[in-house]
């Protein structure tokens, strides 16, 4: 009997890659700073907020289909760019092909561990993710990189503080896959045999590099060395970032925008989009859910760039809580990584369905026959719920 790869929830999502995945390489997918307070609350957050259903009205067809930064998708879901997602030998570009499949954009991390060049063959809806990595010349090689390559967009990211403890322990990754960390690592792989298949069939083991940092024909670099470089390179000013829009001159959008005061600097830079995040958790913890800070700044900026949301989506009605409460679509991250995790392409495609078949249901009980007929009064904020950061 075949087995039945379906999954009805991410949740089950979760679950299988954990089943999965030898231990440090599924806890890379939960880690958050410190205690991880804020990843708590980016998912505990859509819970606190409820739906205010029509029990007559529901349209026989809803309309889900919107625009991001110029490409349009099929759904208002696109793919968050993550790192490293050698929990799959396909990585990146099983995604690119999952996002394609469904119609929707691809985010890809310029700490990918496959080269821009393929993983932009396999979805042309691809936006390249850079990191303030290095100088001047580094990054705008890596731009001009990305748009020989066909990239449609850029993505910058600079919420990051660089937090290392963890309460519940860092994820043990190592510097590379030579035979002393194979062997070094065995144990908790071999209880993992669908894993060990997986990677076996390919004849090598997981590479952990990075090859969107090399510029000028470099070899690829570790993973390591270029997050030590990232490290080291000062942090961008308001003025970096309006020299990297203007160099770039296409669709551009900040990512890690929690604040209200940033979110018009970032209008003032120039650029197309914003995305509400802070960095699923993984960055300054105490930082509130991005939900939370979304109204705000939708309502200071919304008019005047593309505000997405990036945090705590584990099903459809998440995605139609924060497009009614301003974003025009919504990032979707660790949930992707599970499906990737649990069944490569297919799970990925999975979770895309999952996220699609949730926002009609949502839409049907709130009477609505499109997306952007989402507001505010679909929705009940309890008091305090929001927060204004910068306002």
């Amino acid at each position: 009997m075949a087995r039945d790869t379906w999954f009805e929830t991410v949740a089950i999502a979760q679950e299988r890659a954990k089943k999965r995945l030898p231990k440090s390489a599924y806890s890379s997918l939960i880690s958050a700073s410190e205690k991880g307070l804020t990843v708590a609350d980016n998912v505990a957050a859509f819970g606190e907020l409820g739906f205010a259903p029509h029990v007559i009205g529901a349209l026989d067809k809803r309309e889900m289909s919107t625009t991001v930064m110029g490409q349009e998708i099929s759904l208002p879901v696109i793919i968050s760019p993550t790192g490293v997602q050698a929990i799959h030998p396909d990585g990146e570009v099983a995604v690119a092909r999952a996002a394609a499949a469904r119609g929707t954009a691809m985010g890809l991390s310029s700490f990918a561990s496959k080269p821009m060049e393929e993983v932009i063959a396999a979805n042309p809806k691809t936006f390249f993710q850079i990191y303030w990595l290095g100088s001047r010349d580094d990054i705008a090689a890596r731009a001009e990189r990305a748009r020989a390559a066909g990239a449609k967009g850029l993505i910058v990211t600079t919420d990051w503080s660089f937090s290392h403890g963890r309460d519940w322990g860092s994820p043990k990754i190592p510097e590379k896959m030579d035979i002393k960390t194979i062997i070094k690592m065995s144990p908790e792989v071999i209880t993992k045999p669908r894993y060990m298949w997986t990677w076996g069939k390919t004849l090598r083991p997981p590479e952990l590099c990075v090859p969107n940092q090399a510029i000028n024909g470099q070899a690829a670099p570790p993973f390591f060395h270029a997050y030590g470089e990232w490290m080291g390179t000062p942090a961008p000013t308001w003025e970096d970032i309006a020299w990297l829009r203007e160099l770039w001159g296409g669709p551009f959008m900040l990512k890690g925008v929690m604040r209200i005061d940033d979110a018009k600097r970032a209008v003032d830079a120039g650029v197309s989009a914003i995305s509400v995040s802070n960095h699923g958790g993984n960055n300054l913890d105490s930082t509130p859910a991005s939900i939370r800070a979304l109204p705000a700044i939708a309502e200071a900026v919304g008019d005047q760039v593309e505000v997405l949301l990036d945090g705590g989506i584990r099903r459809g009605s998440d995605v139609v809580k924060a497009l009614a409460l301003g974003a025009r679509a919504v990032m979707l991250g660790r949930a992707y990584l599970w499906g990737l995790a649990a069944e490569g392409q297919a799970g990925v495609e999975n979770v895309l369905d999952i996220m699609h078949g949730g926002i009609d249901s949502a839409l049907r009980g709130l009477g609505k026959g499109s997306i952007h007929d989402l507001g505010p009064d679909d929705i009940l904020v309890p008091e305090g719920f929001t927060r204004r950061l910068g306002g």
